[in-house]
């Protein structure tokens, strides 16, 4: 697996690791610190509390529009992430499945063989209709028909 994310890693953009990189510093309490001091700033500044030049005075219009623009690229940028996370996702959940097919196929395989030792030695009480219904093979179709119909109510 490490070798896996190690591929993943290494298939990313530059501008994928930018937007992880900003979605990471966005989304911790650094992020929330420095515009804090920056909004309190500036607010102070254009409010003339702190001596200098007013260039943003009271509805403070430039600020505004400056956290709306941030707003529009941090929404990106977390956007960008979350879908290639989301891929990645996708691409474990189908491994996942592929080995649960194949581990599902396999005990089938063993519920058989052993069913069919049970027949040869003459074994009483193994012959269940549970243990029947485990030798059936279970196709991915039979799966997927089942969980839309359960999704269907």
């Amino acid at each position: 697996m490490l070798d896996v994310r190690r591929a993943e890693e290494s298939c990313k953009t530059r501008q994928d690791r930018l937007a992880d990189a900003l979605t990471r510093f966005s989304g911790n309490m650094w992020f929330v610190y420095v515009h804090t001091a920056w909004f309190g700033w500036w607010i102070a500044d254009n409010k003339g509390w702190i001596p200098g030049v007013v260039f943003d005075p009271f509805p403070f219009g430039l600020l505004t529009l400056i956290v709306s623009l941030e707003a529009i690229f941090l929404a990106t940028f977390v956007l960008i992430s979350q879908n290639r996370a989301a891929a990645v996702a996708d691409m474990r959940a189908d491994l996942d499945l592929q080995i649960d097919l194949l581990a599902e196929y396999e005990v089938t395989q063993l519920v058989r063989i052993v069913s069919a030792i049970v027949r040869k030695l003459d074994v009483d009480g193994c012959d269940t209709p549970e243990i029947a219904e485990l030798a059936q093979v279970v196709t991915v179709q039979e799966v997927i028909n089942e969980m839309q119909l359960r999704a269907r109510g």
